[in-house]
């Protein structure tokens, strides 16, 4: 595996990370995978005239993509077109999220055969199908993140939620569970409140799911413990803190 400290450098992070456990344990667990998908989940608006702004979480997908090489996808989830949920599992008529019925039909979107969702049936330019392509095909997913008002994103969770037929297929429906021989992650950053909560609740949910969850993919990043800290010089801080780990000033 490539050294951990010449990718940092090469990213514009602190090379003193290198000794970061979580990050390490990551990427080395990653490394045994033929192919992994990273999926970035948080956005920044981006000011005219100024240099981007990447979002932490994003900025750590980053050198787990360059640390993992070739075998590693990168998709930007806050940029795709993906429409929400419409809540098929609680129907009065029963359960009807992932039956046979609403299979994605076009094969060059869905050659595996697995993906079933009405919201992909109803919606032609919804591009969950991209997400799932490449999932289907991958020995390892990480959700990338942050924690806004105490729970995942928003982008995060409508993707979470548009996913539920993977679940419905192996527990409602009693069909086989298409995801078993699949690693699930999720890594999230936030500023003062309840990341580890999140993690751990992210890690229930895709066991829920039927997908393995093992440790090494289930980590956060938080400024402070303080969660009535949201003065202007605390957020200004914790970059100087993220900084001071991951030396983000000199990658934007």
């Amino acid at each position: 595996m490539i050294k951990l400290r010449s990718i940092l450098k090469e990213v514009g992070l602190n090379e003193e990370f290198a000794t970061s456990t979580d990050l390490q344990d990551t990427i080395k667990h990653l490394d045994k995978k033929d192919k992994v998908l990273l999926l970035t989940t948080s956005n920044r608006y981006q000011l005219p005239d100024q240099e981007a702004d990447i979002p932490k979480s994003t900025l750590l997908a980053q050198v787990v993509a360059k640390a993992l090489g070739d075998k590693a996808i990168v998709m930007d989830v806050s940029e795709m077109k993906i429409h929400s949920c419409e809540g098929n599992i609680s129907r009065k008529d029963g359960n009807s999220c992932g039956p046979k019925d609403s299979v994605l039909k076009d094969k060059s979107k869905n050659p595996s055969g697995y993906h079933r969702c009405w919201a992909s049936v109803n919606n032609n330019d919804d591009e969950l199908w991209k997400i799932t392509k490449d999932l289907f095909e991958s020995d390892a997913v990480v959700f990338f993140g942050s924690v806004r008002w105490g729970q995942a994103n928003a982008f995060y969770q409508k993707l979470i939620e548009r996913l539920s037929w993977i679940e419905n297929r192996h527990t409602t429906l009693g069909e086989d569970n298409v995801v078993k021989d699949i690693d699930a992650g999720f890594i999230c950053t936030g500023q003062n409140w309840n990341g580890q909560d999140v993690v751990g609740i992210q890690k229930q949910v895709h066991a829920f799911f039927g997908f393995k969850t093992p440790s090494e993919l289930y980590w956060n990043w938080q400024f402070t413990k303080d969660e009535n800290d949201e003065s202007q010089r605390s957020y200004k801080a914790s970059y100087a803190a993220f900084d001071k780990d991951f030396n983000i000033e000199d990658s934007l």
